[in-house]
C-alpha cells in the first residue's frame, strides 16, 4: 500500500496544509506574530501611501475627499475577512495564486499569480519613486539629477533614487527571510510610533474642526456628474493605498502556526492602517494653516508637515516617512518573491525549476529576488521622459491586483452557493454565518472599483500634454494585452508543463508488502 508521506519534525503541524497540496516544507520557518502583522502592514504602509497620494485626492476632490477613506476601508475589509478564513484554511506561499487555484481551478489560479505577479513588480517601482517625493524635501543633497527645476530633473532623479532603493530590497530579500523580517519589524516599529506621534503633533496644532471634510472647494465644477465624479477620481488616492494585507499569508510556510497567526494579521493590518491613516488625513486638513495654498495639490502631505511642525521637527518626520517608504518596497518585494516561487514550485513560469530553488545556505529563493529587481528597476526608464506613460503602467498595476482578488473572492462565493466551501476547524478563524454576504460585498466592492480605477479618465491617464489616445486608454489596452498574451501563453504552452515540480513535491511513504505466511511444518 501506498501513502502520502506527512511532515514530520518540530513544525510538522504547521505543515500539514502543505501536504494538501503536495509539497514538502522548504522554507525556514522563523517569523512570529509580529513579523507577520509588520509584513501585512508594510504592503499598506500608512506613511508611504498617504504620503505618496495625498495631493492627488486633494487636487481632485478637495478636503471632502477624506470620505474616501472609510469608503474604501470598508468594501477591503470586506475582501480582508474572506482572505483571513482562506489563511486559516490554506497559510501557503504566494497565497492568492494558491487560493484562486485551490477554490476555482487551475486556469483561474494561473490568471491570478500571473496578474498579482506582474502588478507587485510594477508596485515595487511605484514605491521606490515615493523617495522623490520626500528625501529632496528633507535635503536638496538628495537631489543628483539638476536643481530640480529642469524638465526631466524631478523624473530622471526619482529613477535614480528608487533604483537605488531596490537594490536594497534585492540584497536583503537574497540573504534569507530572517534578516528580512529583522529589517522590515524594526521598520514597521519606527513607522508606527512615528504615525502616533504625527497624530498627536497635527493634534495639538488644529485650526478648525473636522467639518473641513465637508469641504469640496469647488473640485465639482468640471464634472458632468458633479462632485460625485469629482470624488470618485479622488477616491483613488484612497484605493491604490488600501491593498497587499495578503502578504501576511503569503508568509505562511515561514510563519509558525500560520493557520491562526496569519488571519489575525491580515485583519489587524488594514483595521491599523484605517484607523491611523484616517486619523492622519483629517488632522493634517484641520491644522494646516491654508487650504487654499497651491502646494497641497503639488506637495501634498510633505508640505503640511513642514507648514504645521517647522522646518526642524518636519524634517525629522519626513525621514519617518523615508523609512516607511523603505520597509514598503521590502515588503513588495518579499511578497512578489513568495509568489513567484509559489508558481514555479507548480511549473507555471517559464525556467521555473531554477525560479522555485531554495537556497541551503539561506533557506529562501534567492534567484526570484533579482530577476525581481532587476525587472523592477527596468520599468523605472519609462519613468525618466515620459512620467505620464508610468502614471498608466503604475495604475495598471493597482487595476491587475484588484482583479487578482476577484480571481479569489469570485470562485470563493461560488463555492459558498454551492455548498463546497469548508472554512478550517478547530478553533480557527470562520466567518459563519456572516460569510455568505461578506463574500457578496467582497465581490460587488472588488468590481466597482475596478470599473471605477480603469475607466479612461483624461485627469487620471492623460491630465497635462501630450495628449495622446492611447495614454488614456492605456489601462484599457495594457490590462487586455497583459491578460489576454499573458493566459494564451499559459494555454498554448505553460498548461501542457504544469504539476508540482519533482524536487518539491512530498514523497509518498515506501510502499509495504504484508508478510508472507510462515510455512506449515
Amino acid at each position: 500500500m501506498t501513502t502520502t508521506e506527512q511532515p514530520t519534525g518540530p513544525h510538522s503541524h504547521d505543515d500539514s496544509e502543505l501536504a494538501e497540496f503536495g509539497y514538502k516544507p522548504e522554507l525556514k520557518r522563523t517569523l512570529g506574530n509580529f513579523h507577520t502583522f509588520a509584513a501585512g502592514i508594510s504592503y499598506i504602509s500608512i506613511l508611504t501611501g498617504t504620503f505618496q497620494l495625498f495631493y492627488f485626492g486633494y487636487g481632485s476632490g478637495g478636503p471632502a475627499y477624506w470620505w474616501s477613506w472609510p469608503m474604501v476601508f470598508v468594501g477591503q475589509f470586506m475582501v480582508a475577512l474572506c482572505f483571513a478564513e482562506l489563511a486559516a484554511r490554506y497559510p501557503v506561499a504566494g497565497s492568492v495564486y494558491n487560493w484562486s487555484k485551490k477554490i476555482g481551478n487551475p486556469h483561474l489560479g494561473w490568471l491570478a499569480g500571473w496578474m498579482m505577479l506582474i502588478a507587485s513588480i510594477v508596485s515595487i517601482s511605484a514605491v521606490a519613486l515615493a523617495y522623490q517625493l520626500t528625501l529632496p524635501q528633507i535635503s536638496s543633497a538628495f537631489q543628483f539629477i539638476g536643481d530640480g527645476t529642469g524638465k526631466y530633473d524631478v523624473a530622471t532623479n526619482a529613477v535614480v533614487l528608487a533604483t537605488v532603493l531596490i537594490l536594497f530590497t534585492t540584497l536583503v530579500n537574497a540573504f534569507g527571510v530572517k534578516l528580512m523580517a529583522t529589517i522590515n519589524s524594526a521598520g514597521v516599529l519606527i513607522e508606527l510610533i512615528a504615525t502616533v506621534v504625527l497624530i498627536v503633533l497635527f493634534a495639538v496644532h488644529v485650526t478648525r474642526g473636522p467639518q473641513v471634510v465637508t469641504d469640496t472647494a469647488g473640485t465639482g465644477a468640471g464634472h458632468q456628474a458633479g462632485y460625485m465624479g469629482a470624488f470618485l477620481v479622488a477616491s483613488l488616492a484612497s484605493a491604490y493605498v488600501m491593498y497587499g494585507f495578503d502578504t501576511a499569508a503569503s508568509l505562511g510556510e515561514e510563519s509558525l502556526d500560520p493557520s491562526r497567526n496569519a488571519p489575525r494579521a491580515i485583519l489587524r493590518a488594514i483595521v491599523a492602517s484605517f484607523i491611523l491613516g484616517g486619523l492622519i488625513l483629517l488632522l493634517a486638513l484641520m491644522s494646516v494653516s491654508n487650504l487654499k495654498g497651491d502646494k497641497l495639490s503639488t506637495d501634498g502631505l510633505q508640505y503640511i508637515v513642514l507648514d504645521v511642525l517647522g522646518s526642524t521637527a518636519g524634517k525629522a518626520m519626513l525621514w519617518c516617512v523615508a523609512i516607511a517608504v523603505t520597509v514598503c518596497a521590502l515588503a513588495v518585494h518579499t511578497a512578489a518573491i513568495r509568489l513567484t516561487f509559489a508558481m514555479a514550485r507548480d511549473n507555471n513560469l517559464p525556467a521555473s525549476s531554477r525560479l522555485a530553488k531554495v537556497s541551503p545556505r539561506f533557506q529562501t529563493p534567492v534567484l526570484p529576488a533579482v530577476i525581481i529587481g532587476v525587472l523592477a528597476v527596468a520599468i523605472l526608464v519609462v519613468n525618466i521622459r515620459q512620467p505620464q506613460i508610468f502614471t498608466v503602467v503604475t495604475s495598471i498595476g493597482i487595476i491587475m491586483i484588484y482583479l487578482a482578488y476577484l480571481g479569489v473572492t469570485a470562485p470563493m462565493l461560488v463555492a459558498r452557493l454551492r455548498g463546497k466551501w469548508q472554512p478550517a476547524g478547530d478553533g480557527k478563524f470562520s466567518l459563519g454565518r456572516w460569510g455568505l454576504p461578506a463574500n457578496i460585498v467582497a465581490v460587488l466592492w472588488g468590481a466597482a472599483m475596478t470599473v471605477n480605477l480603469i475607466w479612461p479618465r483624461a485627469e487620471v491617464y492623460n491630465a497635462t500634454a501630450p495628449f495622446h489616445w492611447y495614454l488614456r486608454w492605456g489601462a484599457v489596452l495594457f490590462v487586455a494585452v497583459i491578460m489576454g498574451g499573458g493566459f494564451a501563453y499559459y494555454w498554448f504552452v505553460q498548461r501542457h508543463r504544469t504539476g508540482v515540480l519533482a524536487e518539491h513535491q512530498l514523497q509518498p511513504a515506501a510502499t509495504t508488502t504484508p508478510l508472507a505466511a510462515p510455512a506449515a511444518d
